[in-house]
């Protein structure tokens, strides 16, 4: 259920995305990068779910059309950092309010108490995933496996 909920809000946010020429993944890594000063691959790609061989495609096309703007880190020359152009900041400035507000009307005849109890709910799961994620023991040393 919660995968065919994920993709009926993406078929329905990205409704309003392409209205604006972009991808939903476009959209996302402007979304992303709004109101930051930017940050590396490896934290967009952490943030936008995006994989990391998809994540430099789309960024490069929207290096192309002139949204983001990639440079080299000073700190390490072997990775960028990605940030918004002007244009680019414009383009978040129209499109993230007018995208959010569609994808509000979904929840629109939400009460308050129904609201909260999906957000407790996900809060939950969201936990329990993390916590699945982490080894529930320590991984045992090379010693350890030749005594047993």
């Amino acid at each position: 259920m919660l995968a065919e909920c994920l993709q009926g809000f993406e078929r329905y946010s990205g409704e309003s995305v392409r209205q604006y020429g972009l991808t939903h993944a476009q959209f996302d890594i402007i979304a992303t990068l709004g109101n930051t000063a930017g940050m590396s691959y490896k934290e967009l790609g952490e943030r936008t779910l995006i994989t990391k061989g998809t994540l430099t495609g789309v960024v490069e096309r929207l290096e192309q059309k002139g949204i983001v703007l990639r440079e080299r880190s000073s700190d390490d020359k072997r990775s960028f950092h990605v940030r918004l152009s002007d244009e680019g900041d414009a383009v978040f400035r129209e499109v993230f309010p007018k995208v959010v507000s569609h994808c509000k009307q979904l929840f629109a005849d939400y009460s308050d108490a129904e609201f909260d109890a999906m957000d407790g709910a996900l809060t939950m799961l969201r936990q329990r995933i993390h916590q699945a994620e982490r080894p529930q023991f320590p991984p045992s040393s090379p010693q350890q496996k030749e005594e047993s």
